[in-house]
C-alpha cells in the first residue's frame, strides 16, 4: 500500500446485504475509518449455499490484501474431477478440477462467515430487517426500514444480489435491467446413494442437465444441481416451493440415469433454490449517494465468477472512496475501473447454460467431443486460461494504507 493520505468522506455508510459482497466492502471500508452498518433481511448469517471459486492473480492479490487468503485456502473444498455420463452411467467425458473449481473453491456460507467474523467487532450488523425507502438530500440519505427506526447515512450501497431491493428503490423495477439468458438453475440436497466423495456426476438430456455432487463434508448427502433450457421466462411464485417442485418434476419427468431418485429427493426437500440464469445490465452503477456492488449491479446467476468479481470490486470501491474528495468522483472512478472487468465476466457467464444443458442430442455429443479434445495433454491448461483471462482483466491500484489502529492490508 502507498503512503498517500485519504479522505473518509461520507463516513456513515449503510450496506444492504450480508452474503459476501456486503461484508467484503464492510471489511475494506472499516479499515479506512468509516462507520459501517450492514442490514440483512435474513434472520441470521446464512450458511451453506453453492461452492464459489477464485482464480488468477487478481483474485488472490485482493484476498491477500484483505488478510483472508490463508483462511479461505484452509476452507477450500478440494473438489475433484467432474464426470459427464449417459443414461446408463457410462462416462462420456471429464472436466479437470481447476476448470470448475478454480485455484481455490469454498462454500459461500464459509466465505460469508469468515468475512463476518473479521468485521463484527467494527461493523454494525442488523439482521431480520430490510430497507423500506430511500430519500436523498444534498448531503445525506434518509432511510426507513421494515422493522427498525429510521436513520440517516452519508452513502448507501446495494450489495443485495440479483434481485436487489436497493436497486429497485433507487433505479426502478428490475425488469429494466434483468436479462434472461434462456436457462434456469435449481439446487437442493439428496441422499448420496452413489457414494460420491469430492466428485460429481453430470447427466444430460436435450435442454436439461442434472448433477449429483459431494464435497466431502457429509458422506451421506449429495448436492443436486439442475440446469434446464427455457427460451421464455417462466411465470411462478418465487415464494411457493410446492409450485417450484411441480415445475421441476414436469421438466425432468421420464428421464433415465438417477433422475427418478433425484425427483424423489426433490419431493421431500424443504430447502429448494430456483432462479433464472440471468444477468443485470446497467448503464451506470450509481445514482446520487447510492451505489451498487456485485450481483446487484452487474451480476450473473452462474458461470461469471460473480463472487471473485464482487470481492475485487468491493476492494476497488472502498479504495476509490478513500482516495477521492467526494462521493461523485469516487463513484465515477469506481465505475470506470470495473466496467470492462465486469462485462468480461458476464460474457464468460453467457456460455454456462449452453455448456451445462445443450439444447439437442447433437449438441450434447459435440460438447463432449470438444471437451475431450480440450482436456487432452496437448491442450492442457487451455480451459483454465479461458476463465482466468476474464478474472484477471483489471489492473489493481495500490490504494492508501488503512487508518492508524485498523488492521493492515497485507501484501
Amino acid at each position: 500500500m502507498n503512503e498517500q493520505t485519504f479522505t473518509t468522506i461520507g463516513r456513515r455508510v449503510l450496506i444492504s446485504g450480508a452474503s459476501v459482497a456486503g461484508p467484503a466492502l464492510a471489511l475494506c471500508l472499516s479499515r479506512y475509518g468509516y462507520e459501517v452498518t450492514v442490514v440483512e433481511k435474513a434472520p441470521a448469517l446464512r450458511g451453506g449455499g453453492f461452492a464459489v471459486d477464485f482464480r488468477g492473480h487478481v483474485h488472490r492479490t485482493v484476498l491477500e490484501r484483505m488478510g483472508i487468503w490463508d483462511e479461505v485456502n484452509r476452507h477450500q473444498t478440494h473438489m475433484g474431477e467432474q464426470t459427464f455420463v449417459d443414461e446408463t452411467g457410462a462416462e462420456q467425458m471429464r472436466l479437470d478440477p481447476s476448470f470448475m473449481s478454480g485455484d481455490v473453491e469454498i462454500f459461500r456460507g464459509d466465505l460469508s462467515r469468515i468475512l463476518y467474523e473479521r468485521t463484527r467487532d467494527r461493523v454494525e450488523y442488523v439482521f431480520d430487517d430490510s430497507i423500506a425507502s430511500l430519500t436523498e438530500t444534498p448531503d445525506k440519505v434518509h432511510v426507513t426500514f421494515e422493522r427498525s427506526a429510521p436513520r440517516t447515512f452519508d452513502l448507501v450501497v446495494g450489495a443485495d444480489g440479483l434481485h436487489s431491493n436497493v436497486r429497485r428503490l433507487a433505479f426502478g423495477d428490475e425488469s429494466q435491467f434483468l436479462h434472461h439468458l434462456g436457462y434456469y438453475v435449481a439446487g437442493f440436497d439428496a441422499p448420496n446413494h452413489l457414494g460420491l466423495d469430492r466428485t460429481a456426476r453430470w447427466f444430460n438430456a436435450p435442454g436439461r442437465g442434472v448433477c449429483l455432487n459431494n464435497y466431502g463434508r457429509d458422506p451421506r448427502t449429495a448436492g443436486v444441481l439442475m440446469v434446464f433450457e427455457s427460451e421464455q421466462p417462466l411465470v411462478y411464485d418465487r415464494h411457493d416451493i410446492a409450485q417450484q417442485k411441480q415445475l421441476l418434476a414436469e421438466r425432468y419427468a421420464g428421464l433415465g440415469w438417477e433422475v427418478p431418485q433425484v425427483l424423489k429427493a426433490l419431493d421431500r426437500t424443504d430447502d429448494l433454490y430456483l432462479d433464472a440464469v440471468a444477468q443485470i445490465r446497467m448503464d451506470r452503477f450509481s445514482k446520487g449517494r447510492v451505489v451498487l456492488l456485485g450481483d446487484a449491479g452487474y451480476g450473473a446467476t452462474m458461470g461469471g465468477m460473480g463472487t471473485g468479481l464482487a470481492v475485487v470490486c468491493a476492494y476497488v470501491l472502498a479504495g476509490e472512496l478513500a482516495t477521492h474528495p467526494d462521493h461523485k468522483a469516487a463513484f465515477a472512478a469506481y465505475e470506470a475501473r470495473i466496467r470492462e472487468f465486469a462485462q468480461g465476466c458476464q460474457k464468460t457467464a453467457g456460455g454456462a447454460g449452453p455448456m451445462l444443458a445443450p439444447s439437442t442430442a447433437a449438441r450434447i455429443r459435440r460438447r463432449n467431443r470438444a471437451y475431450k479434445v480440450l482436456n487432452s495433454p496437448l491442450l492442457a491448461g487451455y480451459l483454465d486460461r479461458l476463465t482466468v483471462k476474464s478474472a484477471t482483466n483489471i489492473e489493481l491500484k495500490d490504494y492508501p494504507r488503512p487508518v492508524q489502529g485498523a488492521p493492515e492490508y497485507t501484501r
